[in-house]
């Protein structure tokens, strides 16, 4: 089990170069010490007895990192699938995300308990802030901590401080917002930033900019979204890296996700699927090379999921 102390940049370079089609690393460590797996069950719109069906298939098929928030109202069912999956508590990685409406640094430690009373644990390995909106009542947003996320920060950090949560990152904040959070005087950088990547949107420079920082990427609707996973399989070069290694076009995708140094969060509930996409290996460096330009140099367009219309804002969330 590889440790990268050196910084992601450079020991993924050397991964790239030098990996057989024999393995991959399973897990990346943190500042912390903490070893957080490459590959994650996502459980973001899974309702009902799905969620419980899927975690528990997930833990029992080896996946120890299970990435959940709580705006996806399923946190209970999670909590109660790992109980019954009779794997312990401290072999499985916990992600949940603050949601915007409770930014405020005042509501922040209510929110997180209320997370950790329906998982069932008394801390997180990972808490992410879910979005760079802070909302606000009776208005879309709060502007000034919208723009400066630091007081909603400093309280993370007290979290951390108090063993509620090991680990602070963010979700779907653009590189200015990251460069203006890490522009303040943090006892906790963020190790963390996780965004929509795919094949179809595959963000090389957001990649290269976190391995610079030493932050971890972790990408999510890594087949695509729902509307493009089909697209995804059946894209000539990934249908033909999977004849040739005899994996399934879902496998080399998520093993080159993996590959570009990227935490993996597929997101399915079907038994067969859950276990399969748990089975990522290294990409010959010829191959792997081949999907890179395939996904960086493609045309066609893709439209992200992006909520600032919906949630009434007057700019994109992603500027």
């Amino acid at each position: 089990m590889p440790v990268f102390s050196s910084g992601i940049r450079h020991v993924f370079k050397r991964l790239q170069r030098n990996m057989t089609s024999e393995s991959l690393p399973s897990h990346y460590t943190l500042p912390s010490g903490d070893k957080i797996p490459f590959v994650a069950l996502g459980v973001w719109q899974v309702k009902g007895a799905k969620v419980g069906v899927a975690v528990e298939t997930a833990l029992k098929a080896g996946y120890r990192h299970i990435d959940g928030g709580w705006i996806y109202r399923n946190e209970a069912q999670v909590g109660k699938a790992l109980k019954a999956s009779g794997v312990s508590r401290k072999d499985v990685w916990l992600t949940s995300k603050l949601w915007n409406a409770f930014h405020a640094p005042q509501d922040v430690e209510a929110a997180l308990d209320d997370s950790l009373a329906k998982l069932g644990t008394d801390y997180l390995d990972m808490y992410l802030m879910h979005w760079p909106i802070a909302r606000k009542n009776g208005e879309p947003y709060d502007k000034e901590l919208t723009e400066n996320p630091y007081p909603t920060w400093q309280k993370l950090e007290e979290m951390v401080a108090r063993g509620k949560v090991r680990n602070i990152g963010v979700s779907n904040f653009s590189v200015r917002r990251l460069e203006n959070l890490i522009g303040n005087p943090l006892k906790i950088r963020p190790v963390v930033i996780q965004v929509e990547i795919n094949y179809w949107f595959p963000q090389p420079d957001l990649i290269e900019w976190a391995k610079e920082h030493n932050i971890l990427v972790q990408a999510y609707s890594p087949l695509g979204g729902t509307s493009r996973v089909e697209d995804t399989l059946n894209v000539p070069e990934i249908k033909e890296i999977a004849e040739q290694l005899g994996m399934t076009p879902a496998q080399v995708v998520l093993s080159w996700h993996v590959q570009r140094g990227t935490v993996v969060l597929p997101r399915s509930v079907t038994p067969s699927r859950i276990i399969d996409n748990l089975q990522v290996s290294a990409l010959p460096p010829v191959l792997f090379e081949k999907l890179e330009m395939a996904a960086t140099s493609h045309k066609l367009p893709y439209q992200r999921f992006n909520p600032s219309k919906n949630w009434g804002i007057d700019f994109d969330i992603f500027d």
